[in-house]
């Protein structure tokens, strides 16, 4: 089975998410190919057996392009066994983690046609150093209003990557087409 992998990430952390997807994957005797959302074409949706989509969230939202890819490529999407996960600091606490319980997962999946055969939520990363002086202020803001981590010196992973490989797992135990 050939998974193709396609992610939107800011800041990297959606894409250390999808190689570890990937290494599963290929662990269990599958294919695995990776594709920023911008430059997946379709003849890698048209080549792979299940497709998987990853996307971060910034600010509440996720980037157009995931849903522009989405809107472009349903049929092919559906077409094939298929998840969709998000990455976003909300999903650092546990009752967050579920499609009905993430504000932002709801919200995005009202929003587009495609309905997941799978969805997951896990939690990101906050990189406060690596960020700029607006988003390091801001996202401390929204920390701080939440009860998140807010020194501006610190890192924090929020990912159960424990999650990350049970999600995996179901992934490629899912009969293939």
């Amino acid at each position: 089975m050939r998974v193709l992998i396609v992610y939107s990430t800011i800041d990297g952390h959606t894409l250390e998410i999808c190689a570890r997807i990937a290494e599963i994957a290929r662990a269990s005797g599958h294919e695995a190919d990776l594709a920023e959302v911008e430059s997946a074409t379709p003849e890698q949706l048209q080549a792979c057996d299940r497709v998987v989509i990853g996307a971060s969230i910034r600010y509440g939202h996720h980037r157009p392009a995931v849903r522009a890819f989405i809107d472009r490529h349903q049929a092919a999407i559906e077409a094939r066994p298929n998840a969709f996960f998000s990455v976003n600091a909300v999903g650092r606490k546990p009752h967050k983690r579920q499609a009905d319980t993430n504000p932002y997962v709801r919200k995005f999946l009202s929003q587009i046609r495609w309905q997941p055969q799978q969805v997951e939520v896990f939690g990101g990363k906050i990189e406060y150093p690596r960020y700029g002086f607006f988003d390091r202020n801001m996202i401390r803001l929204i920390m701080w209003i939440t009860g998140g981590p807010t020194d501006p010196r610190s890192v924090t992973d929020f990912t159960d990557w424990a999650q990350v490989e049970a999600f995996s797992r179901r992934l490629v135990a899912v009969s293939a087409p």
